[in-house]
């Protein structure tokens, strides 16, 4: 059975709404006004909520706003009734992220029709959360554990045959072992950082008081430098620096010194790795008006459109086709960074022609 919240100061109309959803089989809330109302919306968290605009205490407009930045009730479908009928009156309910817009006096067939369509829909988004939720899990139990167990056999099993064959193998032979593991515990190391950052970037996203603090803060960096710096350390790491085509302006963006650092490094670890030594990749930034755009350009394997809509943390392409070491988390960091920040994100690929990432930044 589904509960209904209705948030109604006029007392006939409450009673009216409530008898017919009553005798309809939902069960119901009732709050007098919007302070209330919001009060029991955080504590019961209903189904769905039936909100007049015009209120004491709080208006429709304040408990929708109040409601969508609650992690608990931000997807809760949202109804407004009011008596106001004018085309701005209903605009502004909707962007303010109400559901749907009922004007006085309706009749029991729309108001049930308006609840059945948002529950509907509200079901539909549920449903496909939990299957991106699934394909999330199925992807972290088949690619986590290869991530992870690849470094750690390397440095279990090297450490070991040192330790069984301790004095007996040329020094070396035992540097070049140590450098083996070396490797191997950097790379654990790496993929250990780069979970914990899209984790925190995760746990941000859904914090309404981060998000503020972030674009009150307005950190700054000189991009030029920064860019430069990264891509040639990416490029040397990956034996490419003959492939490497920088061509930056300079300028200042609005994102943080080390936040920069990560996109650069995750955008380039992506095009060295899907395109073959020997073809050029671009590194492009300009202005224009008050944005700084980026662009990283390779002729590597490619995305189809499929590919780009489903980019996240631990999703992986081909991967019998492209052995690679990877948990699909870097696209995914670079998303929520520049969403972050204000930012745009948009790739452009044709498969085994070449990708084009672009990102636009606020200078």
């Amino acid at each position: 059975m589904n509960t209904i919240l209705i948030i109604e100061d006029e007392p006939q109309v409450r009673e009216n709404i409530q008898e017919i959803l009553q005798l309809s089989d939902f069960k119901t809330l009732i709050a007098v006004n919007g302070k209330i109302g919001l009060e029991i919306a955080q504590k019961n968290l209903p189904d769905l909520i039936i909100c007049d605009i015009m209120m004491p205490e709080l208006d429709g407009y304040s408990v929708l706003s109040a409601l969508r930045k609650n992690e608990a009730t931000i997807n809760i479908p949202l109804i407004f009734v009011t008596a106001k009928a004018e085309r701005s009156d209903f605009r502004q309910g909707m962007d303010f992220g109400a559901d749907d817009y009922l004007t006085k006096p309706f009749t029991p067939e729309e108001l049930l029709s308006a609840i059945a369509s948002r529950l509907e829909k509200y079901a539909l988004v549920e449903r496909q959360t939990q299957a991106k939720l699934d394909e999330l899990r199925m992807n972290i139990a088949h690619s986590l554990p290869h991530e992870l167990n690849t470094p750690l056999n390397g440095i279990l099993g090297m450490s070991q045959l040192l330790v069984e064959n301790c004095g007996v193998i040329p020094a070396s032979e035992e540097v070049e072992i140590a450098e083996l593991i070396y490797i191997s515990a950097n790379r654990l190391n790496a993929l250990v950082k780069r979970f914990l950052l899209y984790s925190n970037l995760e746990l941000i996203a859904k914090n309404p008081e981060k998000i503020r603090q972030i674009e009150e803060k307005k950190d700054r960096c000189f991009a030029k430098k920064i860019i430069s710096e990264v891509a040639l350390q990416k490029a040397i790491e990956n034996c490419r620096q003959k492939d490497l085509k920088l061509d930056i302006e300079e300028y200042i963006v609005q994102i943080p010194e080390e936040n920069l650092s990560i996109l650069i490094e995750e955008l380039l670890e992506n095009s060295f790795k899907f395109s073959l030594p020997s073809s050029e990749i671009q590194v492009i930034s300009k202005r224009e008006g008050n944005r700084f755009n980026l662009y990283v350009i390779d002729n590597g394997k490619g995305m189809t459109i499929e590919e780009i809509n489903k980019i996240g943390a631990f999703i992986q392409f081909n991967r019998k086709l492209w052995e690679q070491q990877g948990s699909g988390l870097g696209l995914a960091i670079v998303q929520h960074i520049v969403k972050l920040y204000g930012g745009k994100f948009i790739i452009d690929s044709i498969p085994e022609k070449g990708t084009i990432v672009s990102i636009s930044l606020p200078c």
